[in-house]
């Protein structure tokens, strides 16, 4: 049985324990663990002294536990059984992660199921050597980046990912269509939910992500949702113009249907829907002017309709005359257009006259001139 003088890993890439088996190990031998490593010793499956990077003489005073190891001596050199594992406590990244099959979620805005694939990426770093070797070496059987994550994939995350995303959609009041704005909130949240189940094996989740939630669009309740979410923007965008069209598009209906055209319960109802129509109409025209109102009381150029403040003389953009004010009947004070002849209400001249005595310019119905007093016609 060959002794070994010296024991130490050269880690190659993608390995995370390693069990050194190539001899026994005498007393007096150097152990050297590298930075970024760990060595523990085990005997009967249990775990007993670790060590940290340096060099360390194995002897009985440094290693306890080799008093009850040692058996005979060997040539000046006591060979004792045990075995040493190291382990990497680098951390470990771009592990991946996804779902197998598609998961049924329901969503909680439209309560339809929906099926969807998650998938994502996570590092670790080894935090606890005694539980995670026992859980790697014993459970997982595993020594490797590539079989420890998937280890913890199947046992660690799959189990929790459809909870997650269910609960993050609950929370956050979303429908499923709307999750791939959430993918570092989402994140985030499954970092905090994970992290327990994770220390449990000894190991800290350093990173958790989420990059991608595929949903199928030949699914019938996608396309589903995608309709209603399609139909509520376009009443968002449409406003009180909606009810317009779809009182247009009823009115259509009604003027199609041949049984209904030549009966008085048809005539009845074409009122009523005119009717509607019209105050809708009304409404929606009002609300227009109020919103007009409300932007300043602005005048609008008649020649460009460039809006100027109200009371302008000449337009801000082209320069043209703004229309003149409003005139008022002299007989009956109605409000008329400015240049009318004749007062729409009770049909008196607008026109200005002139003094028949001493030919100066009268307003509109004067009797007296303002300038001889001489009484008029």
């Amino acid at each position: 049985m060959a002794l070994l003088d010296v024991v130490q890993w050269d880690n190659k890439p993608g390995e995370v324990i390693f069990r050194f088996e190539e001899g026994a190990i005498a007393l007096g031998s150097q152990l050297i663990v590298k930075e970024g490593q760990e060595a523990i010793f085990f005997k009967n499956g249990q775990a007993l002294d670790s060590y940290g990077p340096g060099r360390h003489t194995l002897s009985t005073g440094n290693v306890p536990i080799l008093e009850k190891l040692i058996n005979l001596p060997f040539g000046g050199k006591t060979p004792f059984p045990a075995e040493v594992y190291f382990i990497n406590r680098t951390e470990i990244p771009n592990l991946k992660w996804g779902t197998k099959q598609p998961m049924q979620l329901m969503d909680p805005i439209y309560n339809l199921p929906v099926p969807i694939r998650a998938f994502g990426a996570y590092s670790i770093r080894i935090l606890d050597i005694k539980p995670f070797l026992i859980m790697a070496t014993g459970t997982w059987r595993a020594f490797t980046t590539e079989a420890i994550g998937s280890a913890l994939r199947d046992q660690a995350i799959l189990p929790k990912t459809q909870d997650l995303i269910s609960e993050f959609m609950i929370k956050q009041n979303i429908t499923i269509l709307k999750l791939s704005a959430y993918y570092d909130e989402i994140g985030a949240a499954g970092k905090a939910k994970l992290n327990e189940d994770f220390s449990s094996f000894g190991i800290e989740l350093v990173r958790f992500a989420v990059e991608s939630i595929n949903i199928p669009d030949d699914d019938e309740n996608v396309k589903r949702l995608k309709k209603a979410l399609a139909d509520k923007a376009e009443m968002n965008i449409m406003g009180e113009h909606y009810k317009v069209k779809r009182t247009f598009d009823t009115m259509e209906k009604a003027a199609s249907n041949e049984g209904m055209a030549g009966g008085m319960v048809g005539a009845g109802m074409g009122v009523g829907v005119g009717q509607q129509m019209g105050q809708m109409m009304g409404s929606v025209m009002g609300n227009a002017q109020t919103g007009a109102g409300q932007a300043g009381g602005q005048a609008v150029c008649p020649k460009c309709n460039a809006a100027n403040p109200a009371g302008s003389k000449f337009c801000h953009s082209c320069g043209a005359q703004m229309a003149a004010p409003g005139m008022t009947c002299p007989k009956c004070n109605a409000a008329n257009q400015a240049g009318a002849k004749f007062c729409h209400s009770c049909g008196a001249n607008l026109q200005a006259s002139n003094c028949i005595k001493c030919n100066a310019q009268l307003v509109p119905g004067a009797k007296f001139c303002p300038e001889c007093g001489a009484q008029q016609g």
